[in-house]
């Protein structure tokens, strides 16, 4: 746990934090968060994270503005007060504390409602080297997701299916669980975007799958755009995955991690292909370079 917490507009310490029990987050999972990468005391790519909360936001709960979230100078100075240039960082909005036992609506403030914002930070522990180095084990959720499901695309604190899927994977031997759609169309992972790449061209589902729009798949995405790789948002298949050359997969803190094996059935004999390779070298040069110079012009 973070030794400063930033809440609701200020720094309190970690030990010292308190919510209502009347939280709505606590009470329905009302709430909404992002995980994101710091490097050289800066935050990758942070407007984008802040977008993709106040977007899903508006389409969930009700309107949060920019002002009602951290600065980018509250979390430099929540890294600071922590000591940690790099780190993982986790913002989350939770629709704030009910008018009353029982209550379905949240007190106003300005005449909109009142919203609890929380931001920590912890030492960032990158995935092995030897997940890197050979990639990981996935399995198929036994799961799906429903293209009707209003939190399906959105990076909600409603996370209970995705962590049953992941503790099933891993009661498997696996890092990660796919998840299909219902109409069988490949998905993403229940922590991260998924791409496959076949004849030297990559291929990842798009966005109204649905999937939630990632930021390091963004990033892939501009990355094979500037390096000339043919890149395609299409509909995939279980066919299309067990007959790719290579997959990877994409989050803010795996930020490109080969697949090696889906459940018995060996990807691209079983190693990390070159474009697998060459991205994930492209995507820590783009975070070094993003994030050192930040802190240099600042």
């Amino acid at each position: 746990m973070s030794n400063f917490v930033f809440l609701n507009g200020g720094f309190v310490a970690g030990a010292n934090a308190r919510l209502s029990i009347w939280e709505g987050g606590w009470l329905h999972g009302a709430g909404l968060f992002e995980t994101m990468r710091a490097a050289h005391g800066q935050i990758f790519r942070l407007d984008a994270h802040l977008d993709r909360l106040t977007n899903s936001a508006r389409a969930l709960l009700f309107p949060i503005e920019r002002p009602d979230l951290p600065l980018t100078t509250d979390f430099e100075e929540l890294l600071s007060r922590n000591e940690l240039a790099e780190a993982r960082v986790r913002l989350t909005v939770s629709s704030g504390p009910m008018l009353e036992p029982g209550s379905d609506a949240a007190p106003e403030r300005d005449g909109r409602p009142s919203v609890t914002v929380c931001a920590t930070a912890a030492p960032f522990s990158a995935y092995s080297q030897d997940l890197r180095t050979w990639g990981m084990s996935v399995m198929i959720s036994p799961y799906r997701v429903s293209p009707d499901d209003p939190l399906a695309g959105h990076k909600c604190t409603s996370y209970l299916s995705r962590l049953l899927a992941l503790r099933h994977a891993q009661a498997r031997r696996c890092s990660e669980a796919l998840w299909f759609t219902t109409n069988n169309l490949l998905s993403e992972g229940s922590i991260s975007n998924v791409f496959l790449v076949k004849d030297g061209a990559l291929a990842t589902p798009p966005l109204e799958t649905p999937v939630l729009p990632g930021i390091t798949r963004a990033a892939v995405l501009e990355l094979a755009a500037a390096g000339g790789i043919e890149a395609l948002q299409r509909a995939l298949t279980i066919n299309d995955l067990l007959d790719a050359d290579e997959v990877f997969l994409t989050n803010s803190m795996m930020e490109i991690m080969p697949v090696r094996r889906v459940e018995k059935h060996a990807i691209g004999g079983g190693k990390p292909g070159p474009m697998t390779q060459r991205l994930a070298e492209e995507y820590r040069r783009l975070l070094e370079r993003e994030c050192k110079g930040q802190g240099t012009e600042d």
